[in-house]
């Protein structure tokens, strides 16, 4: 039998020095993506060093689109077996979508003054990803709602965490909506580069560039999740075979 993986969150000392590995491994990305992004990669030249923004926006958006997949898959974990790790996973990891999200917002709304002359425009992609930021904000806030109204504390409250894995759920219907709104209406946006049909219309150390930087925040959101997850057990000394009580999804 070959040895069992390392539970990151638990507060133990491999768990820590796995913790302390993906930390170096996402500080050795961000310095590879810094000199990728500003050295080795070109200036575009028609949108010329505006566009290195993409380096931030492309993947605090496509982590988001990640975080926000965390939310769906933890919360029908929970709602399948009731263990309150997973409501606590999704809780966490909707906090790290927002914030990516509201980067995503920022990182935009100065590249379009930039490039386009304007901080903002009513084009499908931006309202969509707005609604997509409210709505994940409204989750977190249900929670805190639901804490406030049944005084258990989030993270450790059946009564908390159902209704909140059913609004997680929900909530990724917007997901889409934002990724395809480029294709299903008309938009000032530009359509899927990388992951366009045809050859990719980027040069090759842009998407080298790119793909570093992807990388580097997929694995910083990594390390802020565990952190955070291990951060709220330790603060409500939450006990794992407490947390394996079902409860019904009817």
């Amino acid at each position: 039998m070959g040895r069992p993986g390392i539970n990151l969150v638990s507060d133990t000392g491999r768990a820590r020095a796995g913790r302390r590995s993906a930390l170096w491994l996402a500080c050795g990305l961000s310095a590879a993506t810094t000199v990728a992004g500003i050295v080795v990669a070109p200036v575009d030249g028609w949108q010329g060093p505006a566009q290195r923004l993409m380096y931030l926006h492309v993947p605090a958006a496509w982590v988001a689109y990640t975080a926000f997949a965390v939310v769906l898959l933890a919360s029908g974990t929970y709602l399948i077996g009731g263990n309150l790790r997973w409501d606590r996973f999704a809780r966490c990891a909707a906090e790290i979508g927002v914030v990516l999200t509201a980067v995503t917002i920022g990182t935009g709304a100065l590249w379009g003054h930039l490039v386009w002359g304007t901080w903002w425009a009513w084009d499908p992609r931006l309202v969509s990803t707005v609604l997509l930021l409210l709505a994940y904000a409204g989750y977190l806030g249900l929670r805190r709602l639901a804490a406030e109204r049944t005084g258990g504390p989030d993270g450790a409250d059946h009564a908390v965490a159902r209704p909140a894995a059913y609004a997680g759920i929900v909530a990724f219907l917007l997901v889409p909506v934002v990724h395809f709104s480029v294709v299903w209406w008309r938009s000032l946006h530009q359509p899927a580069t990388v992951l366009a049909p045809e050859r990719p219309p980027i040069d090759p150390r842009m998407g080298a560039a790119l793909l570093l930087a992807v990388g580097a925040v997929t694995v910083w959101a990594f390390c802020v999740l565990v952190h955070r997850v291990v951060a709220l057990e330790r603060r409500l000394g939450a006990e794992p075979a407490a947390d394996r009580t079902r409860v019904g999804v009817g």
